[in-house]
């Protein structure tokens, strides 16, 4: 059995059905999508049905939910209740009404079903999309938990979505583009409390990032970089394998 962790796909269809097939997928694989299938790519609705039709092909499939993700649930949400808000963010992000158009019900369900974190306590891996702040001071065993929270600490707990950057002192999460020199970048400093981090949102176009106590497997597959998975096998868990493939840049550097 095997743990196979894929980063960021973001629209790039054609070099994940290459991936796939390179990893000659077993019954009993467990495969986990860390975020942001959706933007900036070319095929963003045939990503998301690519991974929903392998949900039924493989016993193990698991999408822990990216910041577009949860950007596109919001908007989704919005047509539904306040389509004054939903038509601002599609003006803002055409890519949201453009995506949204393509996807069936069955693909929203797919989307809405993603989780918030996923943890596989054999090899004392926590999945998240972003990153851990350094100021948090635990973290929930299921997401059952964190239902149970007041929106207010949902709120503050959804940034494992977006972390980068936590404050040099405080070890709060920096906002985008508000870092100083001085404030670390969160894998830099974590300290492995809450398990080893496998997580996604940072593009490193030199391939996989290793940290002491976190891997970054988000390699900019739509900006040139290669689509990446991390595999994990049971006869070998401290020594996970790097499978991926060369993507030719679609979109341009930036970070969100």
């Amino acid at each position: 059995m095997r743990h196979i962790f894929i980063g960021d796909v973001h629209g790039m269809c054609n070099e994940l059905n290459t991936l796939l097939d390179k990893l000659n997928l077993q019954s009993d694989d467990h495969i986990v999508f860390v975020g942001d299938l959706l933007d900036k790519g070319p095929d963003s609705p045939g990503v998301v049905k690519r991974v929903r039709q392998l949900s039924t092909e493989q016993s193990h499939v698991t999408l822990v939910s990216g910041n577009h993700e949860d950007t596109h649930q919001r908007y989704r949400g919005h047509l539904q209740k306040n389509q004054k808000t939903a038509d601002e963010m599609a003006r803002r992000k055409p890519e949201l009404l453009d995506i949204t158009s393509e996807l069936s019900s069955d693909d929203i369900a797919f989307l809405n079903a993603a989780k918030w974190f996923h943890r596989v306590p054999k090899h004392n891996i926590l999945v998240v999309h972003g990153g851990i702040t350094k100021d948090m001071p635990s973290f929930p065993n299921t997401e059952a938990e964190v239902e149970s929270w007041s929106s207010k600490e949902r709120k503050r707990f959804k940034l494992i979505l977006r972390t980068r950057h936590v404050h040099a002192t405080k070890g709060s999460v920096v906002g985008l583009g508000d870092e100083k020199p001085n404030d670390p970048f969160w894998a830099d400093v974590y300290d492995g409390r809450f398990g080893h981090v496998i997580f996604g949102h940072q593009p490193f176009l030199e391939g996989v990032k290793f940290f002491p106590h976190a891997t970054g497997i988000d390699t900019g597959a739509v900006f040139g970089g290669t689509l990446t998975a991390l595999v994990y096998e049971s006869s070998n868990p401290q020594n996970p394998t790097v499978v991926n493939v060369p993507c030719s840049a679609f979109a341009e550097m930036h970070y969100d």
